[in-house]
């Protein structure tokens, strides 16, 4: 029951199926008995709720044996290089290989590198890899309303077996079948286009800052042009984080180099992120450190990104880190301690308690609670140079600039 367990079941259990949900943990499980929700997402609760009834949590491996399908679904950590740790989940399939029925189908969901689902022992007639679609804050929203199903087969031109099609045709998209390691490097692929978008918006939103342009006006145009289209990933930010992207970027550079492909890119795509992720440092070292004694930075978002508790290689933690002898004060919705946190750091209970006499405010997470900021308000408690970083465009830049703010975000001088 990790986090792509529990959305997927919850989601599966919305499409009328009766989902056993297991997962090794006793602890874990009493506590998804009780509605103790161990991530946040947005609509999780509520979904869970309405489907009780479907949802049978088990820490027992004997009950997966009355099931007809069974979703290996185990989140794959990685370190901050981005490599993965795949020992986990063998040792959870080859357990879970162990208990199910012969003939039920085994699908691994959690995101594997190519040759992985082969290379288990599994009567491959009843082994799949599907693609998994999570992404953090949207993860019920992807669960219950996929594009497409990405699926592997050991031959792509065999049906599905008839309880898995069943399955996967209740949520009313596209199935694409294909070999094993083809479904497998397909989500690889599809996280390489977002970083290069990404990785294009960056360096053409600095490019902005520098000579006067205004990225956030060229956006509309970009979005309008077929061949990139209005869903792209083309606004500036603070480098990749998160783990997932890092991770496949990390495979793509070791298979290159295994087979001896060129992935010269892959790697400039990795250095851009670093040198993004320090936007905000950089800013503040120009702008608050040395103009101040003593300065305060109020830090508004830990979180990765909004609508999730996930630091993973956050830029806001990574500027918390790089300044430990800088007074800061940080609030975030959900993140509300970290570990080895300096001594002159302190995570507060409100957005206001945060910003109250900092001299810099750094918003480092676009989430929805930060737009309704009264900067009016917050103007009136800054000190010192009064210097806002908004790297997200969450507040209006005119109406801080109008306050006496310094006001920086990505993409315009």
């Amino acid at each position: 029951m990790s986090h792509l367990g529990l959305n997927s079941a919850i989601a599966s259990a919305d499409k009328g199926f009766e989902i056993l949900c297991y997962d090794p943990d006793p602890t874990l499980i009493a506590a998804l008995q009780a509605a103790r929700w161990p991530i946040s997402e947005p609509d999780l609760p509520e979904m869970a709720a309405r489907n009780a009834a479907s949802l049978i949590f088990s820490a027992d491996i004997s009950d997966l044996a009355n099931c007809d399908v069974v979703y290996i679904a185990l989140d794959v950590a990685t370190d901050d290089a981005g490599r993965a740790d795949f020992g986990p989940l063998q040792n959870l399939i080859a357990r879970v290989d162990g208990a199910m029925a012969k003939d039920a189908a085994m699908v691994v969901l959690s995101q594997v590198q190519p040759g992985f689902t082969r290379s288990l022992s599994r009567d491959k007639k009843n082994l799949f890899y599907q693609v998994e679609t999570l992404i953090f804050g949207r993860a019920i929203e992807r669960a219950a309303q996929p594009e497409r199903f990405i699926l592997g087969l050991d031959d792509p031109s065999r049906p599905l077996p008839d309880a898995w099609r069943i399955y996967l045709e209740a949520f009313g998209c596209p199935l694409l079948p294909m070999r094993f390691e083809s479904a497998e490097l397909a989500k690889i692929a599809i996280n390489c286009c977002l970083v290069a978008s990404v990785s294009v918006a960056n360096t053409l939103a600095e490019v902005s800052e520098g000579i006067g342009a205004d990225w956030a006006e060229i956006v509309p145009a970009l979005r309008l042009d077929r061949r990139i289209g209005p869903y792209s990933y083309i606004n500036p930010g603070l480098g990749i984080s998160g783990g997932n992207l890092e991770r496949d970027l990390a495979a793509v550079v070791a298979m290159g180099d295994r087979v001896g492909a060129d992935v010269g890119v892959v790697r400039a795509w990795m250095a851009n992120s670093r040198y993004r992720k320090d936007w905000a440092l950089r800013r503040l070292q120009q702008r608050l450190v040395g103009r101040v004694d003593n300065p305060t930075l109020g830090l508004l978002g830990l979180a990765y990104k909004e609508n999730t508790h996930s630091i993973k290689n956050s830029p806001a933690v990574a500027l918390l880190r790089a300044l430990p002898h800088l007074n800061l004060r940080a609030f975030d919705p959900e993140v509300k301690s970290l570990p080895d946190l300096p001594a002159r750091h302190a995570i507060m209970d409100s957005m206001q308690a945060a910003w109250t006499g900092a001299d810099a405010v750094a918003i480092m997470t676009p989430w929805q609670v930060f737009r309704t900021i009264n900067l009016p308000a917050m103007a009136a408690e800054l000190r010192g140079p009064r210097l806002l970083i908004d790297p997200f465009r969450i507040v209006d830049g005119a109406a801080a600039r109008a306050l006496g703010l310094e006001y920086h975000t990505l993409g315009t001088s």
